[in-house]
Order: C-alpha cells, then sequence, then structure tokens
C-alpha cells in the first residue's frame, strides 16, 4: 500500500502528469526539453523529476552533462497497469501536440558544445 501512496501522491500535482503526459506521448526527454515544452524552470523541472523518479514512476539517465527521463518500465504487474491505465487517461489530456516544437529544439537544443 505505501508503494501505491507514493504513486498517487506524485500523481497529485498537474505539472507532474504533465510531465507523465510529454514522456508518454514522446518517449525520453532530456530536463531542457521539459522545462521549454512546459515553460518552467529548470528548478521546478527538475525538482517533479526528482519526486516521479523517487515514486518509481520515471526513470533517468545521464549522458554527460544531459540528464534524460522516460517512464519507468518494470517488471511488476501492478506498476505496469498503472502506466497503461496513465496512458490511456492521458492520452487525451488537454496537453496541446508539442512534436513539432521538440523536433525544433532537438535540432538546437541538447547538444554539445561546440569549442570555438
Amino acid at each position: 500500500m505505501r508503494e501505491w501512496a507514493g504513486w498517487f501522491k506524485a500523481l497529485s500535482e498537474e505539472i507532474r502528469l504533465e510531465i507523465l503526459t510529454l514522456l508518454l506521448r514522446h518517449g525520453e526527454l532530456c530536463v531542457c526539453e521539459i522545462e521549454s515544452l512546459l515553460e518552467v524552470s529548470q528548478s521546478t523541472a527538475s525538482r517533479h523529476l526528482r519526486y516521479l523518479l523517487n515514486a518509481g514512476l520515471v526513470d533517468d539517465r545521464r549522458d554527460g552533462l544531459w540528464v534524460f527521463y522516460q517512464v519507468a518500465d518494470r517488471d511488476d504487474r501492478r506498476h505496469l497497469e498503472l502506466v497503461r491505465f496513465l496512458r490511456s487517461l492521458l492520452e487525451h489530456a488537454p496537453l496541446p501536440d508539442l512534436s513539432h516544437e521538440l523536433d525544433a529544439m532537438r535540432s538546437e537544443r541538447c547538444q554539445p558544445a561546440v569549442a570555438p
């Protein structure tokens, strides 16, 4: 029950639902992409991502300076059912399709700095 309570607490904030919606729709995203798409500060995005990470709903991966997040893939029936439910629920979330903005960002952001 404690794990369930942690999941529902993590899902109780609108911004965390928006983050999950982005991750479910677009797969792995960098913190900088999430902050730009949702128009929040880096600290706000990171704080809410950390909450989702601690609840076991997302996983992170470091690549140099960048941290990427994706919906956690667990081999636990309850977790799989929760993610399946969230996917079906959030596919209709009132968050606009940001695919075009994300494609534009990926060509400019989260790239290693080029030495002059």
